[in-house]
């Protein structure tokens, strides 16, 4: 079996057009998205329409969270005055931004997919399987992993949130980061998704969909949200924020 996973769209209609282009062509036999709709993005509106539309199972982000519920953070601290600054500006314009409707179905999003019927199972969530907005690094200790591999219980674990995608084997649980599609961090700028093909030792493909990022560079400009979110995405965020973990919905 073969599954399509992306996170981190952060309201990047193009990229998320390119990608979901993209993945159409490889086939897979089920797509699902692992939140962080919206945020820092033009375009709000039109993906949380694009991926309900296409009923594409879809768990709940920390900024989905934050926009859903009209919270007064989306689940991030920045260690410098004027990151949390920007932070906070997008998250009051795209509070503002966001219809109803598109905030009521934020706020039906599961915080997680646990999918136990077929092997090796599977959970998906946005940050981890304890905390929506905890940040799983691939340095992160690895007794720190063993025991989010012990709490999923499964032999795959999904996850984002990070924007830095990657994978890692630890005992026979295989872990993803599927990436960014629309905010990437680690310098590719071109949209980032993850294809698994599921067996008994299961295989990841990361793919990197080129897109317009100059149309989605100038809609942000063009919309009142700080220039700086611009640059991110032609620059590939390499001079990424250095978020901290602080409230957030606990997993269930």
């Amino acid at each position: 079996m073969r599954i399509a996973v992306f996170s981190d769209i952060h309201a990047n209609l193009h990229a998320l057009q390119a990608v979901w282009d993209d993945l159409q062509r490889q086939k897979p036999d089920v797509a699902y998205c692992l939140g962080d709709l919206v945020g820092y993005g033009a375009f709000p509106n039109e993906v949380i329409a694009f991926l309900h539309e296409r009923r594409v199972p879809t768990v709940m982000g920390n900024y989905d969270e934050g926009v859903g519920f009209d919270m007064n953070e989306c689940g991030c601290a920045y260690t410098r005055a004027d990151d949390r600054l920007r932070g906070d500006l997008s998250l009051r314009w795209t509070q503002e931004h966001t219809a109803a409707e598109g905030k009521a179905i934020l706020r039906s999003l599961p915080v997680q997919i646990r999918l136990e019927e077929r092997s090796p199972k599977l959970l998906l969530v946005h940050g981890s399987p304890r905390k929506i907005n905890e940040y799983l690094y691939e340095d992160r200790p690895a007794a720190t992993l063993e025991r989010i591999v012990k709490l999923a219980g499964t032999g795959v674990l999904l996850f984002g949130h990070t924007h830095l995608p990657y994978q890692k084997w630890i005992g026979s649980t295989l872990l993803v980061n599927v990436g960014s599609v629309g905010k990437p961090k680690d310098g590719n700028p071109q949209a980032c998704y993850a294809l698994v093909d599921l067996g008994l030792r299961s295989r990841v493909q990361f793919r990197r969909v080129p897109y317009d990022i100059e149309a989605a560079a100038r809609a942000v400009e063009d919309s009142g949200l700080p220039m700086e979110f611009a640059a991110q995405l032609r620059s590939g965020g390499v001079e990424r924020e250095e978020p901290v973990e602080t409230g957030g919905k606990a997993s269930r």
